[in-house]
C-alpha cells in the first residue's frame, strides 16, 4: 500500500481543558460557554464551545443568518425550540438548528446541562462570547469536560 504525502504539512491545533476560557454573554444569564476552539484559534469561521445550563436556564430565542449550530448533550436534560417546534434532549442526543430558525435550549432539569455546541460558519459567535463577562469553570464542570465523570460507578 503506497500512502500519498500532503504537499502542504499542517500541525494540528491542540488544546488542553486548562486553556478553556468560559464566558457568561451578560450579566444575569443562566448559561455559561468555554471556548474550545474560535474563529482565530481554529484559523476558520467555526466556533466549539461547551455550553453550561444552570438548572432551568435557557439561552434567549435568537436566529442566526447563515449559520447551522449543532448540539450534542454530554450530560443532563432539555429541551429544544426552534421555529416553535418542542425536542426533548437527553444525554447523547445531538441536534441541528439550521440557519435562520429562531431556537434556544432550555435546561429542564435540578443538575446541570452540558452540551457541546458547533457553530459553522463562526457568524461573529465566538467574538459575542469572548467581549461577555468571565466566568469560572468549577470542579463539576471539569469533571464532565474530562469525562472523570463518566468513571463515577454507580
Amino acid at each position: 500500500m503506497t500512502i500519498e504525502t500532503n504537499q502542504r504539512c499542517t500541525i494540528p491545533i491542540v488544546k488542553k481543558f486548562q486553556d478553556y476560557k468560559a464566558y457568561r454573554i451578560s450579566d444575569g444569564d443562566t448559561n455559561r460557554l468555554a471556548i474550545i476552539f474560535d474563529s482565530k484559534s481554529a484559523d476558520n469561521s467555526l466556533t466549539v464551545c461547551v455550553e453550561i445550563f444552570d438548572p432551568g436556564g435557557a439561552t434567549p430565542p435568537h436566529r442566526h443568518n447563515y449559520a447551522v449550530e449543532m448540539f450534542f448533550i454530554l450530560r443532563g436534560e432539555g429541551i429544544a425550540v426552534c421555529d416553535g417546534k418542542e425536542v426533548i434532549l437527553k444525554t447523547g442526543d445531538s441536534i441541528l438548528m439550521p440557519k435562520t430558525g429562531t431556537h434556544y435550549i432550555k435546561n429542564t432539569s435540578s443538575q446541570r446541562l452540558y452540551a457541546l455546541c458547533m457553530m459553522v460558519p463562526n457568524e461573529d459567535f465566538s467574538e459575542l462570547i469572548s467581549s461577555g463577562i468571565p466566568a469560572v469553570l468549577d470542579e463539576e464542570d471539569l469533571n464532565v469536560i474530562t469525562r472523570l465523570d463518566s468513571l463515577t460507578v454507580s
